[in-house]
């Protein structure tokens, strides 16, 4: 059991025969009455998302949530294709599930891929990837006295912020929690 008070993000709990996960949430505590907890949670079965808000004392069931590693192999435009690595069991996924992960992800690539109850939900892309930028705006020399930053998109369509002196052709390190430049190779 965890308590409305234990809520973090991406804490997953069983209510009212669904499976929810945290997306956000915030503890108030007004200056009259009590406390509460006020949450965005997102339906692991239906992809819906709803704001509710909890007595920090309620207590919900924790749900049992599987995670595999397993490797991105392709798209057919429909479906994404992920296999195991230890079995070699292809898993076709929709996009609903991918969309957030895919935005790092190229093919034979890695990732970790969350289950409730055999049915897959969320995949997530490693913490760091590198990946090779295919189109930005030269730095212009001299325009670095305010370590000024331009867009880039990488390989896989991702557009991020990156410093003056990254090039077309490089191969940049992104934290994929946060969407961050973090260096070039």
């Amino acid at each position: 059991m965890i308590s409305a008070s234990d809520f973090r993000k991406g804490i997953t709990f069983e209510m009212d025969g669904d499976v929810y996960q945290i997306v956000d949430f915030q503890h108030v505590k007004p200056g009259k009455g009590a406390a509460f907890v006020r949450t965005k949670i997102k339906s692991v079965m239906s992809g819906g998302t709803k704001e509710v808000t909890f007595n920090p004392t309620e207590r919900f069931p924790k749900a049992q949530i599987e995670t595999k590693e397993m490797q991105y192999l392709y798209n057919d435009g429909e479906l994404y294709y992920f296999m195991d690595t230890e079995t070699y069991e292809q898993l076709p996924l929709e996009k609903e599930a991918v969309e957030d992960a895919m935005v790092y992800l190229k093919e034979n690539d890695n990732a970790t891929i969350r289950f409730y109850h055999g049915k897959a939900f969320e995949v997530n892309a490693p913490n760091f990837v590198e990946l090779e930028v295919t189109e930005t705006e030269p730095g212009v020399k001299g325009d670095t006295a305010s370590g000024a930053n331009k867009p880039a998109t990488v390989e896989t369509g991702a557009v991020i912020t990156v410093p003056l002196f990254v090039n077309i052709g490089d191969i940049i390190k992104i934290d994929t929690r946060t969407g961050e430049y973090l260096s070039r190779k």
